[in-house]
């Protein structure tokens, strides 16, 4: 059967049931066997394979009930991310490259319905007062919308999808971007308590990375997650309390941010805190914290190299409070943070970790750096394949003390 005559089936479908049937009325299961029967009914004359009228009834049944068309894109999990730009343009990135579905939404008013739905299961509102929405589907897939008029081209969506399992040192190794050693060493820095921040670019793999490093974390340890929307999947510990951030409501009042939650946790005996993301003034909040006895604690944030995210950090802190000298910042920064690890997303749409880099202190005015590990291109390398590997530096750890304190004996 052709896509044509499928398309008209699921119309045909659609229509006998939203004018014969009690949809209000009816539960999930009631509704979707309905849909079967209906199915079986009007295509009892035509040849269907069961595979065609299985899809016929998953399609039928999700733009009723369902998220429609983004049910069949979620459900691929080839698909990495999914954007919608208005309900004509539907663009996905697959196996690390972008491509236009030859897919499209009924109407605008179709995909505002399916944007309501998403945000209701969260327990949060999108509207034209409030047009902007972070929040994620029912799985953990972040989700971005940005309503008209803010989005010019219609209601716009971004979905980064989540994965099933959860992201483990084991899979980064085996896909390249880190080694077993480096691993190891790793393992080490957390169980010590060194303070991380993992920096990268958009889509580098900052979550990915903190998510593997995270189960590094004792399992022991009361730990406190703190994200925008909760995408962190840290397996094994039982002292785990997840927060996260809530938007104001249609009078403006009742939004919770990162900061908030911040200093909150640290009012809930932590011994480990976990920040999604700092994007804002919560940076302040989070090195204060770092250098308040919650040492181990692990963050990420954006940035094109290590240098960069320490200007950021310090913009942020200053986002935060205005007020602050630029020296006092920086003294607090490198008192805070112990080791950043940036990611970068390379010409081959490769995830790579880029830089291990330890914070030394400050010194005349600026924070001292000292790199461990740095990503160097091999002979293998082409223009359209990157190969290489994390290179020890002849820098040796400097601030080897919580390694001493903690009883590790091994060099980094």
């Amino acid at each position: 059967m052709n896509k044509e005559k499928q398309q008209e089936i699921i119309d045909q479908i659609k229509k006998y049931i939203t004018d014969n049937l009690p949809l209000s009325q009816l539960t999930d299961d009631e509704l979707e066997t309905r849909v079967e029967e209906i199915t079986t009914d009007l295509t009892k004359n035509t040849y269907i394979s069961i595979e065609e009228k299985i899809s016929i009834v998953e399609q039928v049944y999700s733009s009723i009930r369902g998220l429609g068309l983004l049910d069949s894109i979620i459900k691929d999990d080839s698909i990495t991310e999914v954007m919608i730009n208005g309900h004509e343009n539907i663009f996905i990135e697959k196996n690390g490259k972008l491509e236009k579905l030859d897919k499209q939404f009924e109407s605008q008013r179709r995909l505002e319905d399916i944007i309501q739905r998403i945000v209701g299961f969260a327990g949060r509102e999108v509207n034209q007062a409030n047009p902007i929405c972070d929040t994620r589907l029912p799985d953990g897939s972040r989700v971005n919308v940005v309503l008209p008029p803010i989005a010019l081209c219609g209601p716009t969506v971004t979905i980064r999808k989540f994965s099933k399992e959860p992201m483990t040192i084991e899979k980064l190794i085996s896909y390249g971007s880190i080694t077993r050693e480096i691993a190891d060493k790793l393992r080490i820095l957390v169980e010590a308590k060194f303070n991380i921040f993992i920096s990268g670019g958009t889509g580098s793999g900052k979550t990915t990375f903190l998510n593997a490093l995270s189960n590094f974390i004792p399992k022991d340890e009361r730990v406190i997650t703190i994200e925008d929307s909760a995408e962190l999947q840290i397996v094994g510990i039982k002292n785990l309390v997840s927060l996260e951030t809530r938007n104001a409501n249609t009078s403006g009042v009742g939004q919770i941010t990162i900061r908030d939650l911040i200093k909150s946790s640290l009012r809930m005996r932590p011994e480990r805190i976990v920040v999604g993301e700092v994007r804002g003034g919560e940076a302040l909040d989070m090195l204060q914290a770092m250098n308040t006895g919650h040492d181990g604690s692990l963050s990420t944030g954006h940035a094109n190299s290590t240098e960069d995210m320490l200007s950021r950090l310090e913009t942020m802190v200053l986002q935060g409070s205005a007020g602050l000298p630029l020296e006092a910042i920086r003294q607090q920064i490198a008192s805070a943070v112990d080791i950043i690890i940036h990611l970068s997303r390379l010409r081959d749409h490769s995830r790579k970790t880029m830089e291990i880099t330890e914070v030394v202190g400050y010194e005349n005015g600026k924070i001292i750096l000292n790199p461990l590990y740095v990503f160097q291109e091999d002979e293998n390398s082409t223009l359209e394949k990157v190969s290489g590997n994390l290179i020890r530096t002849e820098n040796k750890l400097v601030n080897d003390f919580k390694l001493k304190i903690s009883g590790v004996k091994t060099t980094i």
